[in-house]
This record gives C-alpha cells, structure tokens and sequence, in this order.
C-alpha cells in the first residue's frame, strides 16, 4: 500500500495543472520535462526512444544509461552513449531551415529574433530523452527505413543510414514519432514531402496510440494547454493534407540588418564591446559577430571581456568569426 501511494503521488506531481505554463525557451524545456513528463519513465518498461534503455536522472535534466538494461553497445561515441541527451523528434534544422531567421543567421539568430521558432524548439510534444550517442548520430535526418543497415549499436533495434541520410526508430516508437511529426507540421505549418507523409501515414496506421503515448499526451497537455489532435483522434493527416498553424503566431519581418531600438548600454569604460543576450545565454563580439547589434534592448547585458561573460554562464555565438 506505502508503495503504491508513493507511486499515485509521483503521478500528482508529474500532472498538476499548477505548472500550467509552457516553456519558453529549450533550456526551460528540458527541466520542466524532466520534472512533470518523464520523471517516473527512467526505469519504466518503455525505456528512452530509440533504444529502450533505462537511466538515472543526473543533475537539472541529464541522465546516465544503463546500457545493460537494453543491450546498448557503442558504436563511435563512448561518453555519449553514456548519457542522456534531449532529442527533438522532428529536429530544430528542418523546422528551423523554413524559417527566415535562419537564413539570415542559423539557429542563434531565430533564438534571437523569431517566436515561433523559440516555440518550436521548447515544444514538449517534440522531446523525448535519448541515448546520446543515437541522437547525435540522426543529426537532422527524416525518419526513413534502414533495410539494409546491419546492427548498429549491440540490441539497440535503432538503426541510422548514414549514406541515404535517414534514420529507422525500434517499431515501439514508431507511431509516436509519426504522430509527433504530423502535429509539429500542422502546428507550425511546415512543408513535408510526399514520401515522409507516406511512410509516415503508413507507420502510424501500423502503430496505433499506446497507452504510454495517451499518458504523455496528458501530462504535457496540462503544461502546453492543448493535446497533440494526432494522438487524441481528433485529427487524421492524410495526402495533402492541409496544416493549420495554430501556433504560427504572427509574421516575423524580414530584417537583414537592423538598429537596436534602444542604444546599446555602455559599461564603465564606454560603449561595451561585448553584448550577451539573457535569453539566448549568447554574447555576441562588437567585431565579427553580425548578432551584436541585433539583440534587443530589452535582453541586453553588457560584459567588458569574454572572460566576465563566460563567468556569468554565457557562451560565444557560434556565428561570430
């Protein structure tokens, strides 16, 4: 009885509608769904997405793999196919690349300057814990059949081809990963090709809803204020289907080159060379990082080296020269 009270009361926690609020930035994210999605998941039957292996929770949001548990084995990349790492199912380059933001300056900028994309990257129903080492191996690959890939990585039934770009998942997270897929596209509006709606459509007709899919549904509906329509069944893709881009939350200008709308603020010495930006947790160079005048004013925080801005917690833009 103690033991079936502490697992009711875990459920509790993980679901109570008080942490109603959806994140706003990927970081934030990844706490909150350790803490109200995937808290009791880590020794659960299920396992993380492509491998089915257990875990520990370490620290804020990470994990340590139990490679026993599912018969994971490395392939390349030993520490991290030790941990856990947060994987979005449809990744942040093939939602980020049909955004402007991200032709003027890849996904820096868009955390930077775009809403819809922030929202997109800290989406719940497009998180799930991963081995680090599969993830990083999908890179920005579709979902694809692997036929002719042998064994990757021991008794991990996730395989990646490497030379078609293309990435099979273990039948179990099949249906999962297509229903995520399609309520990430009609979300945000996003364009998919004819063959991934195929096989797509074909995996979740194969794949039904699982009553683990239903519970997560649940428990981030009650974070993010609407289900995934794919998972509940008040929604079906089929062929051509048209997306309606609740979430596309207005037009983000095109603004190649822009004056802060605020001077930036200067430090002791005068005008700072160094701007972090407090959402990002970037700082951007006054030479050589074409982020440095585009940070709002709002989020601005000056720094008088880089030593200082590391201090604080903050990492150069990867687009600065």
């Amino acid at each position: 009885m103690k033991k079936l009270f502490s697992v009711v009361a875990l459920t509790i926690s993980v679901i109570t509608p008080a942490f109603s609020s959806p994140p706003s930035t990927f970081s934030e994210a990844k706490v909150i769904a350790k803490q109200k999605i995937y808290l009791d998941q880590a020794n659960s039957a299920m396992g993380e997405l492509y491998c089915g292996c257990k875990w520990t929770w370490v620290g804020k949001s990470g994990g340590r793999i139990d490679a026993e548990s599912c018969g994971l084995q490395t392939r390349k990349q030993q520490s991290r196919a030790q941990r856990t790492e947060w994987e979005h199912i449809v990744p942040a380059w093939t939602f980020g690349n049909q955004r402007q933001c991200w032709k003027n300056g890849g996904r820096e900028h868009c955390v930077d300057d775009d809403p819809v994309f922030r929202a997109m990257e800290a989406d719940l129903f497009n998180l799930y814990p991963s081995v680090g080492e599969v993830n990083g191996d999908r890179s920005n690959f579709n979902y694809g059949m692997a036929t002719g890939v042998a064994p990757q990585y021991g008794q991990c039934k996730t395989r990646v081809d490497f030379n078609q770009r293309a990435a099979e998942p273990r039948d179990e997270v099949k249906g999962l990963v297509a229903r995520t897929t399609f309520y990430m596209f009609d979300r945000y509006k996003l364009n998919m090709s004819r063959q991934q709606q195929q096989l797509l459509m074909a995996w979740d007709k194969q794949y039904p809803v699982s009553p683990w899919e239903k519970e997560r549904d649940r428990r981030i509906a009650a974070i993010m204020g609407h289900s995934n329509p794919f998972v509940t069944g008040d929604r079906r893709w089929t062929q051509g289907y048209k997306t309606v881009g609740e979430g596309v939350v207005g037009a983000i200008p095109v603004q190649p080159t822009r004056v802060p709308a605020q001077p930036i603020l200067a430090s002791a010495s005068g005008v700072s060379s160094i701007i972090g930006n407090r959402k990002s947790q970037l700082y951007h160079l006054s030479m050589g990082c074409p982020g440095y005048g585009q940070v709002s004013a709002k989020n601005q925080v000056t720094f008088d080296s880089e030593s200082e801005a590391q201090a604080a917690g903050y990492r150069k833009a990867g687009n600065c020269k």
